[in-house]
């Protein structure tokens, strides 16, 4: 009798990519350097991408002005050089009804990538040039084999890495995609998929995989967006309401003595917005909640005013107040402007930073360690163990994406459980805001105080740079000061970039010999960046020639020009930061964006020469280039997304909002049979707040 052969044991969402039919060792390993270990991590493996086969035109049938999609094989290629210096690269490319050439300026590098007979699917507009000519705009390369060509549906582009290609990729996830879908349970509840509008989990990821039309594959990211979404939300709120439960917070009482003064000394009316972050600050402050809360608003929208007025709510009821800043320059600033706004009041602020004398820093440790109301103003010295407070009931930290969370702790961690208010001056919109820092309550102050000039802002050719130059002296003239920003500090081979330093002596030696320049870059070392800076604020500087040290830095009122060299360079939040270092005194100010730059570049710059609202310009930032560019060190545990984008889905995050707080108000903990599977996949996924749930 014939000995039974044995099963091949199924393909689970377990099994490691190395055991799956395709994949050897090579590509294992490839496949683990996406973070790809398992079936299941495949399977969520989501195009970033797509490629509209289904409407893939006859190449003969293509004409110039018209744009088209065309599948073709190569049957020629080379790189043309052109008599400017550019290089062209070419292919013709042949289907069943003809030929047309295909043409990629200035990416000759292409030549090492697309062979003699590989297919290629190329989307773009059609001109007459030499015959017809197809520019791509988007081409996907699908190898030598026609079998695959997605002639006819769409198309599925996969993130890919060196070894391992997109198709090879799709090739794997396709060959074992009907095996994998039925294992796979849903885990939101039926409720959530309603209030989100969007499949369950099987029908979604069938889509993003094997979509039959470009909505279908946009329906099937829908559902995946949202459910990261709704567990980044789940997060914040379960995070914000044990912070709240876990710690009693001080009882302010608005006594109406220090906040009153303040308010009649001030030679002007707080803003509308103003007025409600306040509103809001002080019922956080007057509840017996610990305060943990976000103020953010646009360069100069009057954040400081606020936070001294809840330093004054804390004085008034005995305690003591602090805000830290990130450096001892921008603390100095505060120190002294605060110090102006409560010379009325009789109250001196204390300075704490580590630069200073021995003797500065005694007298200053003895006056925190009174028991009597304080405001401190200082750095990261602050949370140094010789800055010991008596009774510290507010600490505000300013510019907080500049500090680490461990600093950001260890200040909050002084005294008596204080209330926190942190401030950034990086505007962003609401909807993101809440779902970045979700477990934060927020006042956004997105209104500027009255009297305020607008900034003159202007994009320049480089034609003109004799003229940008001869009306910044002029400017100079008139006794006032300018920044000249660049890019990058030295020149490059690899770039034409013009750079700070070399440009500084073309400066010195020419169009500004007269005046007096300085040099500021990140070499620069930290005391002597300082001491520049106070130069320059003293008025014994006229131009500071710098990169983006300067982008958060000390207020200059008698400086009225910015001007940026390769504008094209900098992210529109970065420039609307530069912008902000002038028109902070009462004249006219200017920021002027110098250089030649693509129509792309010009449509884009042109947006932020038309508005100075930073949170329009930071929608369009964040539409343009990505959330990376726009935030530095972020909250502790704020999950990455992967699929999910808070702007472009920005709808879709507010209903995930709504679920996740309709979930947690009936199951806080997730301990119902109902939620079982959404809190296998949170914990999961996000292990690292397992402590927000009770989960041993």
């Amino acid at each position: 009798m014939p000995t039974a052969r044995p099963l091949q044991p199924r393909v689970r969402l377990d099994t490691p990519v190395t055991y799956l039919k395709g994949v050897g060792p090579a590509r294992a390993d490839a496949l683990r350097r996406l973070h790809l270990f398992t079936a299941n991590d495949l399977l969520y493996h989501i195009p970033h991408r797509y490629e509209d086969a289904s409407t893939v035109a006859p190449i003969a049938t293509l004409e110039a002005g018209m744009s088209g999609t065309v599948i073709g094989r190569v049957v020629s290629k080379g790189v043309l050089p052109t008599r400017k210096g550019l290089r062209i690269f070419q292919a013709v490319l042949k289907d069943g009804s003809g030929m047309i050439e295909l043409s990629w300026p200035g990416q000759p590098f292409l030549d090492r990538t697309i062979s003699k007979g590989d297919v290629l699917l190329a989307t773009g507009p059609v001109r007459f040039f030499h015959g017809r000519q197809l520019q791509p705009k988007e081409f996907v390369n699908l190898g030598p084999d026609e079998e695959g060509t997605g002639q006819g549906r769409v198309l599925s582009v996969y993130p890919a890495t060196d070894g391992l290609s997109f198709k090879i990729i799709r090739q794997v996830i396709d060959a074992h995609l009907d095996a994998l879908l039925p294992q796979v349970e849903e885990y939101l509840p039926a409720e959530l998929l309603e209030l989100g509008d969007v499949p369950p989990i099987r029908d979604a990821l069938r889509m993003v995989h094997r979509p039959q039309s470009l909505a279908e594959a946009h329906a099937g990211r829908a559902r995946l967006a949202f459910e990261e979404l709704l567990f980044v939300h789940v997060l914040h709120q379960r995070a914000r309401h044990l912070a709240r439960g876990a710690r009693s917070g001080i009882r302010h009482e608005n006594r109406r003595t220090f906040t009153t003064q303040l308010r009649d000394a001030l030679s002007y009316q707080l803003t509308g917005a103003q007025v409600r972050a306040l509103r809001e600050i002080f019922a956080d402050m007057c509840s017996d909640r610990k305060m943990h809360r976000l103020l953010q608003g646009d360069v100069g929208a009057g954040k400081t005013i606020v936070a001294l007025f809840a330093a004054m709510l804390a004085m008034e009821n005995g305690y003591q107040a602090a805000i830290m800043a990130p450096t001892e320059l921008l603390a100095e600033q505060h120190f002294g402007t605060i110090g102006r706004l409560l010379q009325p009041l009789g109250i001196e602020p204390v300075l704490v930073a580590g630069g200073m004398k021995a003797a500065a820093r005694r007298a200053a440790a003895s006056r925190l360690a009174e028991a009597g109301p304080v405001l401190a103003v200082g750095t990261h010295a602050l949370v140094q163990d010789s800055a010991q407070f008596a009774r510290l009931g507010l600490a505000i930290i300013d510019e907080q994406h500049r500090f680490g969370v461990e600093q950001r702790k260890a200040l909050g961690a002084k005294g008596e459980a204080p209330d926190i208010l942190l401030m950034s001056a990086t505007p962003i919109p609401r909807s993101l805001a809440l779902t970045l820092y979700g477990d934060l309550d927020l006042s956004v102050l997105d209104e500027r105080p009255p009297g305020r000039q607008p900034i003159t802002t202007a994009l320049r050719p480089e034609r003109g740079r004799k003229k940008v130059l001869a009306f910044l002296d002029n400017e100079l003239a008139a006794g006032r000061q300018a920044y000249i920003v660049y890019p990058v500090i030295e020149e490059s081979e690899k770039t034409d970039l013009k750079a700070a330093a070399t440009s500084y002596e073309e400066l010195v030696a020419g169009a500004l010999a007269h005046r007096r320049v300085a040099l500021l870059h990140g070499r620069v070392p930290a005391e002597e960046r300082d001491r520049i800076m106070r130069t320059f604020r003293d008025g014994e500087i006229d131009v500071l020639v710098a990169t983006t040290v300067i982008e958060v830095g000390i207020d200059v009122p008698n400086a009225t020009v910015m001007l940026v060299e390769h504008p094209e360079r900098f992210g529109l939040s970065q420039l609307h930061q530069l912008r902000g270092r002038v028109g902070r005194g009462a004249e006219q100010s200017y920021c002027i964006l110098l250089g030649d730059v693509s129509p792309d570049a010009a449509e884009r710059l042109g947006m932020f020469v038309g508005t100075e609202d930073g949170f329009e310009i930071a929608r369009a930032d964040l539409q343009l280039r990505g959330m990376g560019d726009l935030f530095g060190e972020r909250q502790s545990g704020v999950p990455t997304f992967r699929i999910a984008d808070p702007i472009r889905d920005e709808a879709l995050s507010a209903r995930a909002a709504e679920g996740a707080a309709k979930v947690l108000a009936a199951d806080p903990e997730l301990a119902k049979p109902g939620h079982a599977g959404m809190k296998r996949v949170l914990v999961d996924r996000y292990s690292r707040s397992l402590e927000l749930f009770s989960v041993g």
